[in-house]
């Protein structure tokens, strides 16, 4: 059994475009987020339908 570290070649690579997909997701996840926040009535049907469940 060997327990050599394995070389750089065989460690996956990490491709740009996903790499870019994965930004634009969490961007527009936080900008989605964001828009919520202009929005007071829906945080607070939000708030009452969480506070419902207790």
């Amino acid at each position: 059994m060997s327990f050599a570290a394995p070389s750089p070649q065989s460690r996956p690579v990490l491709r740009p475009v996903l790499h870019l997909a994965g930004w634009g997701v969490a961007l527009g996840a936080c900008a989605a987020v964001f828009a919520w926040y202009l929005e007071p009535d829906f945080l607070l049907t939000l708030a009452d339908r969480l506070w419902s469940c207790f």
